[in-house]
């Protein structure tokens, strides 16, 4: 079926399994319209008048771009003409109530990794889908584990739609020949042990302890703990990190550090950490802060930040026992500048 299966026959055939199916795959359906238009912004840069120059902050006080707002526009506007009971996105300070009776509410990271625009590297737009519970105020503080559909879209050399509408992963890419979405990869699964691992190094002075130990005992590779070498990638899009341990495994690491303003981490769980854990779990990964399971988490606010440590399942207990255990984060002997250093003499 690889290759023949249209996005649209997929989503029909999953509208007639449930209730809220139907829902769900129009929103589905809405979003991956809306990514068709963003993907020709995107790729045609100042082109079309849309670049990643900074107009100013969001809500949140994250630097704004021109791009995030045109990405919100169109994702809001092909999403409003649903009956979607709640509406939350990154570029809004709060939650957008639309129809009450809206069985599902959306949540959006329009246009994540926008600072990579001028570098040409991959962006992406993140969305979570959720039952709207009794009170549609409330919709964005459920934990993770109600969401019933999340998924990204990568904007790199190829436009795909990573989704899972909770039972497993699918990968659909854009087939620019016939305008739709085909199945590329079916039923992904990430392998329990990993050889990439993620993380932005040179934070490594902010880091506390567990994730020094963590990252000292991969560089240790054969000789260390974990007894098999390691390569290291940071691209800094977490669309891209997440595609990349989709299809080939791997450990991601944005963790919580010493930094003013990083001390509960930068990612936000509602937008971008609940829909990345659902994914990476569903595709048989593992998704946590480093103490806790990023799907038990409710958000107490829209734009509640949390550390992400996702990917292979192995890895991803590995910093959970070493965050759990200080005796055991004692035991690691291999810092980054030391005998196993860079700068060996």
């Amino acid at each position: 079926m690889t290759g023949q299966l249209r996005l649209d026959d997929h989503l029909q055939r999953y509208s007639e399994t449930a209730p809220h199916a139907l829902a769900v795959a129009a929103a589905v359906d809405a979003i991956a319209a809306a990514s068709l238009e963003i993907a020709d912004l995107t790729s045609s840069g100042q082109l079309a008048d849309a670049s990643g120059l900074t107009t100013g902050r969001n809500s949140d006080g994250d630097l704004q771009r021109d791009l995030d707002v045109q990405a919100d526009a169109i994702l809001r506007r092909c999403l409003g003409k649903l009956p979607i009971a709640a509406l939350a996105s990154e570029e809004m300070r709060e939650p957008q109530l639309g129809d009450r009776e809206g069985s599902i509410c959306v949540a959006i990271d329009p246009l994540d990794g926008s600072s990579n625009i001028d570098i040409n590297m991959t962006v992406g737009t993140i969305f979570s889908i959720l039952p709207t519970p009794d009170d549609p105020g409330l919709a964005f503080h459920q934990r993770g584990s109600a969401q019933l559909a999340a998924g990204f879209i990568t904007y790199g050399p190829q436009t795909s739609l990573v989704l899972t509408l909770g039972d497993g992963v699918d990968i659909f890419t854009h087939d620019r020949k016939s305008g739709c979405f085909r199945l590329a990869r079916s039923s992904v699964q990430i392998g329990e042990s990993c050889e990439e691992f993620a993380i932005n190094g040179s934070n490594r002075r902010h880091w506390d302890p567990p994730v020094r130990a963590f990252i000292d005992e991969c560089l240790a590779g054969v000789e260390g703990p974990a007894n098999h070498n390691f390569n290291m990638r940071w691209i800094g899009s977490l669309v891209a990190e997440a595609y990349r341990i989709l299809t080939r495994g791997g450990v991601f690491l944005y963790p919580s550090d010493a930094r003013p303003g990083y001390g509960d981490g930068r990612l936000r769980l509602t937008y971008e950490a609940h829909p990345m854990a659902f994914i990476i779990e569903q595709a048989g990964g593992s998704a946590s802060t480093g103490r806790e399971r990023i799907l038990d988490l409710a958000a107490r606010d829209l734009h509640q930040r949390v550390p992400l440590i996702m990917g292979s399942s192995n890895e991803v207990r590995r910093v959970e026992e070493l965050h759990c255990d200080p005796l055991l984060v004692a035991s690691v002997s291999a810092p980054l500048f030391a005998r196993r250093g860079f700068f060996r003499l």
